[in-house]
């Protein structure tokens, strides 16, 4: 019998479609407080998934997503700070 990998899901938190982890964009909460794109899906700390599209990230942050994903309230600049960092991510 031949077994077949199972592959990782996770929900992105602007259309809350359920994707590969792979094909999402990891944001990373550290244990500084700090936001950051994690490239990797490697860096330690809190995580939440988005698609790499720019009409996912305008629906986290008109419905703040991110607030809701780490539980805590985030300032208009690290949306803003973020949205700098995605422009290298999405494609459209």
């Amino acid at each position: 019998m031949t077994t077949t990998k199972k592959i990782p899901q996770r929900s992105c938190i602007g259309c809350g479609l359920q994707k590969d982890k792979k094909s999402l964009i990891r944001i990373v909460r550290t244990s500084e407080g700090e936001y950051s794109i994690d490239a990797t899906g490697r860096k330690n700390g809190r995580g939440a998934y988005i698609c790499p599209s720019c009409e996912c990230l305008d629906l986290v942050i008109r419905k703040k997503g991110l607030d809701r994903s780490f539980k805590e309230s985030v300032g208009k600049e690290v949306y803003e700070s973020l949205a700098e960092e995605m422009k290298n991510f999405v494609q459209g």
